[in-house]
């Protein structure tokens, strides 16, 4: 019986591990822009010479962007994420990898670990508390992260398992998300992050007339879908205009009296603010977005931490998101097949994944896509887009400032629509306002060479992205 797992060092823990060449380590992103672990441990792995590294990572960030020079040195020479943000996204999609980027879905992911397909060597867990035998929480310390979704596949499944942590407290700690039976090491470092890098540009109400038009015409699909009663359930992603329309949403349910069985998500501020508005009964958080939802996650026990294995795995016995009546998700771009891509922007350089669109698009009942018809001008309405990200056949409606199109395949849908006087536009109609607006774009020029493979929520190659020129 060891009474600590203490180790000295980062670099200790990595020696403890056996870490080799040719092994696959993972690491999750709760911290977000604000992490310290993957660039800490990957300085140590560069220095003790060990090669060929695989990452598999919930989330790559601009903050990673020290990973270009360990791909460039072979440190590094696979990537396995669900999403990647464009610093790092914008030399991949350039070809300075010999191995695709695998993109997987956040339901798709742990389903993959708890599948044996994609196996962990070693887990780290960047925790912002822990016990010395690695009883671990995202809720409290200096760097509190709040829900703690991600790592606990990694931490079962994973055959070593070392938390990293900046606060650490005497044995048991109360409350924990990550159980010591999983862990083998505990390191205590300085700082695991900067807490204030959770929030982004992205988990703010957009201010845009537009978006905000858009996000209210959203509200009023939902209104007249025939899901919108009591006991209905909710997530919305965390871009501008499907956080106004979160704002609009609340509003509605109180004038109209409804409360909701759940909202899920990465939790926001405005999600919380729902919960103590009592239009719903509970949040299920997989991840928080900010530091109110911390706040909550932390006191508030409607406000429950879940895995992500539990939000949307494909091959679990059941998920949150088949559970899910309506959602609100962006996109870059969409086309005629309703097909939405969010992982390159329109030149077809990464800067996007996933991450659970596709999930809770093929989950729930109704999605909604709320996007305008170009930026930029730039029209965001395709013959095709440059990446499938989300099959066509998952999407329900489309919201834009120019008009709401419904999938042909909802012919219900799109009658109660119609008959509440919403402006119901066919796709190809809204593709040919965009283009009058902003002239037909060129076909987007690229390499031969796959850059990534994106893999469906089923475990299938949904798309390929090629090399830009």
């Amino acid at each position: 019986m060891r009474d600590t797992k203490l180790v000295a060092s980062i670099r200790e823990a990595i020696v403890q591990s056996g870490l080799k060449d040719g092994m696959t380590i993972s690491f999750h992103h709760h911290l977000r822009n604000g992490d310290y672990v993957l660039n800490m441990v990957m300085e140590e792995i560069a220095a003790l010479g060990i090669k060929d590294i695989t990452i598999n990572a919930t989330a790559i960030f601009d903050v990673h962007a020290p990973l270009i020079d360990h791909i460039k040195n072979h440190v590094v020479t696979k990537l396995q994420t669900d999403y990647m943000a464009a610093s790092v996204g914008g030399v991949i999609s350039k070809g300075i990898m010999d191995t695709p980027v695998e993109f997987r879905t956040h339901g798709g992911r742990p389903n993959d670990i708890a599948e044996g397909r994609t196996p962990i060597d070693v887990a780290f867990i960047a925790a912002p508390i822990s016990d010395p035998m690695g009883n671990c929480s995202g809720k409290y310390g200096k760097s509190a992260c709040g829900s703690f979704g991600y790592p606990l596949l990694d931490a079962m499944y994973a055959k070593k398992v070392v938390v990293i942590t900046d606060e650490l407290v005497p044995y048991p700690l109360v409350d924990w998300s990550v159980s010591e039976v999983y862990v083998d090491y505990v390191v205590c470092v300085d700082a695991i992050g900067d807490p204030n890098g959770i929030v982004s540009g992205t988990t703010r109400i957009t201010r845009d007339p537009v978006g905000l038009v858009m996000a209210a015409q959203a509200v009023k699909v939902v209104e007249y879908s025939g899901l919108f009663k009591d006991g209905f359930s909710f997530q919305t992603g965390a871009g501008g205009a499907t956080l106004a329309g979160a704002k609009f949403l609340k509003d509605l349910m109180l004038e109209k009296g409804v409360q909701g069985s759940f909202v899920m998500g990465g939790i926001t501020s405005y999600l919380v603010d729902m919960l103590q508005s009592g239009c719903f009964r509970t949040l299920l958080d997989g991840q928080c977005f900010d530091l109110k939802a911390i706040e909550s996650i932390r006191t508030d026990p409607r406000h429950q931490e879940v895995s992500i294995y539990q939000y949307a795995a494909p091959d679990a016995c059941s998920s949150i998101v088949d559970s899910l009546d309506v959602v609100f998700a962006g996109a870059t771009e969409i086309d005629t097949d309703f097909n939405v891509n969010v992982h390159t922007d329109s030149n077809g350089s990464i800067m996007g994944g996933s991450g659970g669109h596709s999930d809770i698009c093929a989950g729930a009942k109704m999605s909604v896509i709320i996007t305008p018809m170009f930026r930029n001008r730039l029209p965001m309405i395709r013959d095709h887009v440059t990446c499938v990200s989300t099959p066509g056949k998952d999407i329900d409606v489309v919201v834009t400032q120019g008009g709401i199109a419904v999938n042909p395949k909802n012919v219900e849908l799109k009658e109660r629509l119609m008959a509440a006087g919403l402006p119901i536009v066919d796709i190809f109609e809204l593709k040919e306002k965009a283009e009058r607006m902003t002239g037909k774009p060129q076909p987007v020029p690229h390499g031969d060479r796959i850059v990534a493979e994106v893999i469906s929520r089923n475990g299938g190659i949904q798309d390929h992205i090629y090399n830009v020129l």
